[in-house]
């Protein structure tokens, strides 16, 4: 699912008031830190990611790493703070159409 200008804003604004529920620390992009993600994403359709100064990989490259492994969809990036949208069997986000 491709999302829209008008629902990457709207998913912005819920965004705004989420706290990092996952960080990404100097050993980068783990497995363990997938399953996070992915376990993340099934309690909720928005997740936050904060990325440490002394992570190997770029905001960029941490985003497409984790948008091919767990089918999710990048919102945001601002500073070294990521959000990441993924739909669910039974959404609790409407998102404008």
């Amino acid at each position: 699912m491709k999302l829209k200008g008008k629902q990457k804003t709207y998913l912005r604004g819920l965004g705004s008031q989420l706290t990092p529920t996952v960080f990404i620390g100097k050993e980068g992009i783990s497995e363990a830190i997938l399953r996070s993600l992915d376990e993340a994403h099934s309690n909720t359709e928005l997740v936050k990611i904060r990325i440490a100064r002394g992570c190997p990989l770029d905001q960029q490259e941490v985003g497409q790493v984790i948008v091919n492994s767990t089918q999710s969809e990048l919102v945001q990036i601002l500073g070294r703070t990521l959000l990441f949208y993924r739909a669910q069997d039974e959404p609790t986000i409407e998102l404008p159409k």
